[in-house]
Formats: structure tokens, sequence, C-alpha cells
């Protein structure tokens, strides 16, 4: 696949002018010194900020943090804090390209929220090559040392309480939630999990304050995000945008929209038209472009058995139900009888939809059920016997695995 390029974005926040690494030395000059040394105050300003989480729950930062303090004081344990790079979406790069180009913006958020949490350990999990980073640490003068740790490359890996277990010493495998990691995450300790791209935007809310944040975006949703967007003719690029940017404005017309990832939903051009970058529904900080000429239906097939293989396979919604729904749904998109396959799929989709011992099956279901109804008169086709796609080259990536 092409290596994602950055795409235009109004106002660069995150991401390094030009599209260059940024240096320490280049770093500092751009933003100035880390504030560090009130962490009670960075604590209320991001409160009045409104930052929410980037990694895809879109929870409010200074309620995760405080957990973690109160967590702390209530079992007297000193807190772990992870940066969580762990992108295992395969159609999502943003967060290894804001690692690649701004660093020391995600490496001056894990140091003032290892501060405001009283942090006695300081994790940077990624997927990719690490020199680049530990590089990057050769740099800087932190106030606590930063440990760079490679985690395996699967989709669950960027989970909270997987990469608490991996940290641990165990399989990067999800856990039951509770308690949940804030309490006991790596070694049991109250752990500070938090997306690479919140930590970026915690590092400039310290420095320039809640209202600067505040002056992009919505009053309900403020400030900005990354995407990475798929568009036909175009390489996939990663755009910064604010909050409540019309989509149309991100994308081109297209046949559909997917808006999230893997774990997002399916909108119609109509749809789509009509509707804004929002927080609730950016999840993973993917927008592809459908072109009218493909397969909704066999997109959305191959991205299901994708998530069905890479489950965790602890828990029965994983183990039986996500299987069954992607071999119904692969019968779906192929052009012929469907037999039940229609009103199997969604009764499985019912079925598994808040059982699992983590969200993986409840993202797959939401994907599931917005195919079932922004491609349905293209089921209906299918159940004629034909498809109306053109170009049947798969477009949404997926690690091809043996039948």
């Amino acid at each position: 696949m092409t290596t994602p390029t950055t795409g235009f974005h109004p106002s660069p926040r995150l991401l390094a002018p030009g599209g260059v690494p940024s240096g320490h030395a280049s770093h500092l000059r751009h933003y100035g010194p880390v504030p560090y040394g009130n962490p009670a105050h960075l604590l209320h300003v991001l409160a009045e900020a409104g930052l929410t989480g980037r990694g895809g729950a879109a929870f409010p930062t200074h309620r995760k943090l405080a957990a973690v303090i109160a967590s702390a004081r209530r079992t007297g344990r000193v807190p772990v804090v992870v940066g969580n790079g762990a992108e295992g979406e395969p159609a999502s790069h943003k967060d290894r390209t804001l690692l690649r180009l701004s660093p020391h913006l995600v490496l001056d958020g894990l140091q003032l929220a290892a501060e405001m949490v009283g942090a006695g350990e300081v994790y940077l999990a990624v997927e990719a090559d690490t020199a680049p980073l530990e590089a990057a640490l050769t740099e800087r003068r932190d106030p606590l040392p930063v440990r760079i740790v490679r985690v395996p490359k699967r989709f669950l890996s960027g989970q909270s309480s997987a990469l608490a277990e991996y940290l641990s010493g165990h399989a990067a495998l999800p856990r039951d939630q509770h308690p949940p990691v804030r309490e006991q995450g790596v070694r049991r300790a109250p752990t500070l999990v938090q997306n690479v791209e919140t930590l970026a935007h915690l590092a400039l809310i310290a420095r320039y304050g809640a209202p600067w944040f505040r002056s992009q975006g919505t009053p309900a949703e403020p400030g900005s995000a990354l995407c990475t967007v798929y568009a036909p003719g175009r390489e996939v690029h990663v755009s910064e945008a604010p909050f409540g940017t019309p989509l149309h404005r991100l994308l081109p017309p297209a046949g559909a929209v997917l808006v999230g990832g893997y774990h997002g939903t399916w909108l119609t051009a109509a749809e789509a038209a009509t509707r804004t970058l929002t927080a609730a529904e950016l999840g993973a900080g993917v927008l592809v472009a459908l072109p009218a000429d493909r397969c909704g239906l066999a997109e959305t097939a191959r991205v299901l058995r994708y998530l069905a293989l890479e489950s965790a396979g602890q828990c029965g919604p994983c183990l039986n139900g996500l299987p069954r729904i992607a071999a119904a749904f692969r019968t779906l998109a192929a052009p012929g009888p469907q037999g039940t396959g229609r009103r199997d799929v969604s009764r499985w989709a019912g079925l598994v939809e808040g059982r699992g011992a983590c969200r993986h099956p409840d993202g797959t279901v939401r994907l599931v059920r917005s195919a079932l109804t922004v491609f349905g008169t293209e089921l209906d086709a299918h159940a004629a016997g034909r498809c109306t796609a053109s170009d049947h080259r798969p477009l949404l990536p997926v690690p091809e695995y043996r039948s």
C-alpha cells in the first residue's frame, strides 16, 4: 500500500509543518518549554478544555486522569502511565504519522500525564520500528524515563487491558474489564492508558490553555482530530480537521462512506452529505469514500473475516459468534441464493452484542448492522444473482490470511 501522505488541514496543530519530522530543538522553538509544576491546575484546565480521548471511545480525558489518581490514593499503589500508539486498525495511519512527524509533542504529553497522576513508570507502546522514537528520547532530559515497547501487530493489541497484560509479561489479549485498568492494570497498579493523539493535545493545552483549544470544533465537541482519509484516485493521507467540519469537505462524492474504521458505521451518500465530523462517530479516525462502482458487501465481508480471525477467542461471542457472522455475510456478498443468511446475520448480531469480555464484538456488530441497512438494495441484487459493482478490486486494507 502507498505510504500515507499528510493531507491539507486548515489550522495545523499536531503535525510538523511541511511533513518533516521535527527534532527536539526545533520542537521547543516552535511550541516552547513544557509547563511542569502544577498538575492540579492542569487537570482543571483539561476539564475546561473538554478534551476527549482520540483512541476511539471519546471519554473525557480529565475524568480518566482523575480516576487513576483516586485509585492510587485509595490503594497506595504508584500508578503506571502508558502512551498507546499501538494502532491495530489496518486502515488507520494517524497515530504512526503523528509519532513520525511530532514525536516530541507526544512525549511532552506523556510526561505531563505522568506528573499529573504521580506515575513511577512510563511506557510508550507502538507496533512499528522503535528506533526513531528511541533516537528522539536521546535528545530529551525528561523527569521520568520512558520505555518504548513494541507490541504484537494485532487488531486487539491496543485495547487497554491487552496492553496492560502485555506490559505485565503476558500475552497481549484483553481481559475482563472488572476491575478496570485504571484500578488494576500493569502488574495490578492503577494504570493510565492514553492514546498518543490525546497526549499530543494535552501537551498543547498545557501550553496554550482551554480557550485556545476550544477555538476550534464545536461547543459540545471542541478541538480537532486526525483522520486517515481514503478517497478514490488519491493517495491515502492523514488530515487534521476541527470537529463539526462537514464530511463533504474531507471526502469527495461517493457511493457510500465509512466513518470510524472497522468498528465504525457505513453511511449512504445522502447521509454523508448532511453529516459533520463528530467524536462520537470518528472511532479510529478513519474516513473512507467508497466509489459507486465498488461493492460495499464484498468490502464488508473481507473486513468481517479479518475481525473474526483477529478476535482473542476467549469468550463465546468472539469464539463462535463472529466467525458465524463472517461466514454468513460472505454468502451475502456473493451473488446467488442467500437462504436464511440475512436473517441469521441479524439474529447472531443481537446475540453477541454486549456479551464480550471486551468491545470487539460490539464494534463488529456496529459495522454489520450499518452494512445491512446501507447496502440493502445491493443485497436484493445479489439475491437475484447479480452484483452492480463493475470494479472488484479490494479497497479496504486487510492482512492476507491463508484460507
